[in-house]
């Protein structure tokens, strides 16, 4: 397989250093197509970017390149792999939103998945239990009603999103920092098979693009341009999900918060959105609710007739009193009155239940189920 011309004018811009998603927008506006800004005077060039990238551009265009060609032809032969421009008719439109738009994107998987309702679900690479089984239920109701899940593959609340999302019709999109060459965290790399055959694999970055901190960001503004609404599950007052949410508003797009317990560092950020005017929820449903108009879909809630309510406490007068913070199993000694041989027999059957994690520092946390 061979890359045609016009596609390989395209590639060649993108190996322009320095040439943003924001420049290379600016002159396709000012000169149309790639082959029209590479054959370009030097002079015509730098009267719209920098004079440094004026020269690189030129020297871009007369540049022997038949060895990355050729890399990318054999990336493309393969199943389910193509690479969309600002030209083609299945780039998504929802990037367009964008005052950076990036003019190339890899993709491995279903671009189908591209054209429906979606939203983003981020948060915390260290998170709790609880906020793992947040994500993973979030994601999979969600994807139960035909909504498609977005998330950047990292670990903790991405990768638990991306797994409830593939659970259902709605599937998940995984927008990266990589080439998609690469697979990063490498713990991952099961998680990004499955969603390169079961979802979509999204990433501007040409192919051998490694895992660098400022990619990160840049993967971010992606994540909340595609979804209609951002959930963020789990978030520490410094966390990298908290500007995600902010780009998501910026765009018009509508911003979740799952609250958690005022002790917990990874709440605190949540809290904040809240604070500022995201919409507190506690089940998908709520998210759903608020999107129906926006993602054209009929929903309506299901109840179940005749369904008994949970009563985990009548199950279990441990899980009462633990409460909802991470409690000591040395506390739990105490006012339970149990010693620590039948505490640990009834904390090992809590937790294979999935009611109980345990945390580091001989600590235990009860878990909700969210709806």
């Amino acid at each position: 397989m061979t890359l045609d011309q016009d596609l390989q004018q395209w590639v060649r811009l993108s190996l322009v250093n320095g040439l943003g998603p924001r420049g290379w927008v600016g002159l396709l506006r000012a000169l149309g197509e790639p082959a029209f800004i590479l054959s370009a005077a030097e002079k015509a060039l730098a009267e719209l970017v920098s004079p440094s990238i004026a020269t690189a551009i030129c020297q871009m265009a007369e540049c022997n390149l038949d060895a990355e060609f050729a890399q990318l032809a054999n990336w493309l032969a393969q199943p389910h792999c193509q690479l969309l421009t600002l030209a083609d008719a299945a780039y998504p439109k929802r990037l367009l939103d964008l005052p950076d738009p990036p003019p190339l994107l890899y993709a491995q998987g279903d671009l189908g998945l591209l054209t429906r309702p979606a939203v983003s679900v981020v948060g915390s690479r260290n998170a709790t239990a609880q906020g793992i089984a947040n994500a993973e239920q979030f994601a999979a109701f969600l994807a139960q009603q035909s909504v498609c899940v977005i998330s950047g593959m990292a670990s903790g609340i991405d990768a638990a999103a991306h797994r409830g999302g593939l659970s259902g019709a709605g599937s998940s999109i995984a927008v990266v920092g990589t080439g998609l060459d690469r697979v990063y965290p490498a713990a991952n790399r099961a998680l990004a098979h499955q969603l390169a055959a079961q979802g979509l694999l999204l990433s501007e970055l040409a192919l051998g693009s490694p895992p660098k901190a400022e990619h990160f960001p840049r993967r971010n503004r992606l994540i909340a341009a595609l979804g209609a609404g951002c959930l963020v599950v789990e978030a520490a007052l410094e966390s990298g999900s908290l500007i995600t949410a902010r780009q998501a508003a910026d765009l018009g797009r509508e911003v979740f918060a799952i609250p958690g317990s005022i002790h917990s560092p990874v709440a605190k950020g949540c809290h904040r959105l809240i604070k500022q005017g995201a919409k507190l929820v506690e089940a998908g449903a709520d998210i759903l609710e608020e999107l129906s108009g926006n993602l054209a879909l009929d929903f309506s809630p299901q109840k179940t007739p005749n369904a008994s309510p949970e009563t985990p406490d009548e199950e279990s007068p441990l899980l009462g009193l633990m409460g909802w913070d991470a409690v000591e199993f040395d506390w739990l000694v105490l006012q339970s009155g149990l010693t620590s041989e039948a505490l640990c027999a009834i904390l090992l059957g809590l937790e294979l239940e999935g009611k109980v994690a345990s945390l580091p520092g001989n600590r235990y946390q009860r878990l909700g189920i969210a709806k």
